[in-house]
């Protein structure tokens, strides 16, 4: 015979003697997963929530800024220097937002998506973010590979099968827990920004000359590309979608207000960690405007040709420097994206396949680039500029997402809020739209 659970009994429902009264609630006095943090003290606690926004920002300092960001550099001196803070602002406005819907709703963007979009729709803006996804794992992938070769002189193709080794064990940390991956991420983040420190005091980009590079203005309708370029290699479609993953159900919230006190500690983690990631971009870019903005330089248009000219004007410490955080960049942007490409697969069309098995799928692009014998510089920055068009496609769900009160509730953006990110998905389409145009003509 097969025994029917009955829901429990509400507490205040209880009836004695034809009289209601008022059982204890099971859950009173025993302090929530927040409470107990904060009685560790504020800046225990706040170090305990950093974490999701370190992890989203690798992939806006992966082996794409590189590329875009040096040749930049190099062309253009100084110049494209405030797209460099633009990308760096909206992408602290949009992680913030993929943050705040995870937090809110305890579902990564996807699966939101997936729950209130028409099935054919859910299903194409799959198969946009998993072309999405190819275009960031080739940029990542080919970036460790150069860092092993210019570190260590492997060649490329050994050295991508090594950076899948190295991609592998990154992953398996995520079998040991949420912390360990992100600890490890943030390791690596601050490698690359050690590297960058060292290049910044040893050689000492303009200080004039970076201020006047914040006005906005173009060098000419040939910036304009690598100006999409570095968009695209700033804000990454799949951590969009990542970061809300990244948040949903980290910190378990028993009601709105311990909601509102996450999102706050949230709000430090984005700016802190993506405030790393603009300086450490930032840097790249005035790097390559004081070394290689010159006649003889500024035709430079690989990664290669840049740790040389590092090593032959400033020294083999500031080439070994470039190398290993460009290593640092590939290494765990390249998990990071595999982790993004699982939570794109799960929520969207709610397939899950082992997320090794994904890495090892993912790997086969890049190991074919690097086996044609293609210029990796040149599919790195081609790679950011096809990801820029797929900014528009994650961004303008999450602003309709965040928007809504029967989504959000009391979270809902602010006017303000939405107006911002609105204007951010139609700058941004405006860019694609005149790139493309311009390179038909």
């Amino acid at each position: 015979m097969m025994l029917r659970r009955h829901p429990p009994v509400p507490a205040l429902e209880a009836v004695s003697d034809g009289a209601a009264i008022a059982l204890p609630d099971p859950g009173a006095g025993i302090p929530s997963a927040l409470e107990q943090l904060l009685a560790k003290g504020r800046l225990r606690a706040t170090l305990a929530m950093l974490g999701p926004a370190f992890v989203a920002a690798v992939a806006y300092v992966d082996p794409g800024n590189f590329a875009t960001n040096v040749q930049g550099g190099a062309r253009y001196g100084y110049v494209l220097l405030w797209v460099v803070l633009a990308a760096n602002l909206i992408a602290m406005l949009i992680q913030y937002l993929s943050a705040k819907l995870g937090i809110v709703t305890d579902r990564n963007l996807p699966e939101v998506v997936r729950e209130r979009f028409p099935r054919p729709l859910t299903w194409g803006m799959w198969v946009q973010a998993e072309i999405m996804a190819m275009s960031t794992d080739i940029a990542e992938f080919l970036g460790a590979a150069l860092g092993l070769n210019l570190l260590f002189g492997v060649p490329l193709l050994p050295a991508g099968l090594i950076t899948g080794v190295i991609a592998f064990a990154i992953l398996w940390l995520q079998t040991r827990g949420f912390r360990p991956f992100e600890l490890a991420i943030t390791a690596l983040l601050g490698i690359i920004f050690a590297g960058f420190l060292y290049e910044m005091l040893r050689i000492g980009p303009s200080a004039h000359d970076s201020l006047s590079g914040l006005v906005p203005g173009l060098s000419g309708s040939d910036s304009l590309y690598l100006a999409v370029g570095i968009i695209g290699a700033t804000v990454m479609p799949h951590v969009i979608y990542l970061h809300s993953a990244l948040t949903s159900g980290r910190m378990p919230c028993r009601n709105d207000h311990e909601r509102r006190r996450v999102l706050r500690f949230e709000r430090v983690d984005v700016i802190i960690a993506l405030g790393i990631a603009g300086l450490i971009n930032m840097a790249m870019l005035a790097v390559a405007a004081k070394l290689f903005h010159t006649p003889a330089l500024s035709s430079l248009d690989s990664i290669g040709q840049a740790h040389a000219a590092f090593g032959h004007l400033i020294g083999g410490t500031a080439a070994l420097a470039f190398a290993v955080a460009l290593l640092a960049s590939g290494a765990s942007s390249s998990s990071v994206g595999t982790f993004a490409g699982q939570v794109v697969m799960a929520g969207f069309i709610n397939v899950r396949i082992p997320v090794l098995v994904r890495r090892a799928i993912t790997m086969l692009p890049a190991i074919a680039v690097l086996a044609a014998g293609m210029n990796p510089t040149s599919a790195l920055v081609l790679s950011q500029v096809v990801l820029s068009f797929g900014i528009p496609l994650a961004l303008i769900p999450l602003v309709m997402m965040t928007s809504r009160r029967d989504v959000m509730g009391v979270h809902v953006n602010r006017r303000l809020t939405t107006l911002l990110a609105w204007g951010c998905a139609v700058a941004v389409s405006a860019l694609n739209v005149y790139l493309l145009a311009s390179q038909l003509v």
